[in-house]
């Protein structure tokens, strides 16, 4: 399984990116995100509460839960919040993706900069 980004570019050619399920515990998911066959970050997911592999909008929005801005992806079926935040344990999430503090502001501010340029961020699980 894994997921790929796709991002609107101005002369319509998509930056592909994938995060790559890559091992599976009792509780939880481990992944790789990579764009462009460059590694950007580990992620972990509970595996008690795994996304649909669907394709969802991301968008940066202010977190009520978190207080401070954090992606978050657009109709999820059945769930709403389902966010990238930091996190160390599956218990730290309900269907969230998480990754460390560093790349929570990193994908926070490039994601939020493409969204200020109107550039659609997309996310497709697999």
């Amino acid at each position: 399984m894994y997921y790929k980004l796709i991002r609107a570019m101005p002369d319509d050619k998509a930056v592909h990116g994938k995060l790559y399920r890559v091992s599976h515990y009792y509780n939880k998911r481990t992944g790789l995100m990579v764009e462009r066959l460059h590694p950007i970050c580990d992620t972990l997911e509970n595996a008690d509460y795994l996304i649909p592999a669907l394709i969802y909008k991301v968008q940066v929005t202010q977190s009520p839960k978190f207080k401070r801005p954090l992606p978050v992806l657009v109709q999820v079926p059945g769930r709403s919040g389902i966010r990238f935040h930091r996190g160390t344990k599956p218990e730290h999430s309900k269907g969230c993706i998480l990754i460390s503090t560093y790349m929570e502001q990193s994908l926070t501010a490039r994601w939020l900069s493409e969204q200020s340029a109107h550039e659609e961020t997309r996310l497709e699980i697999v």
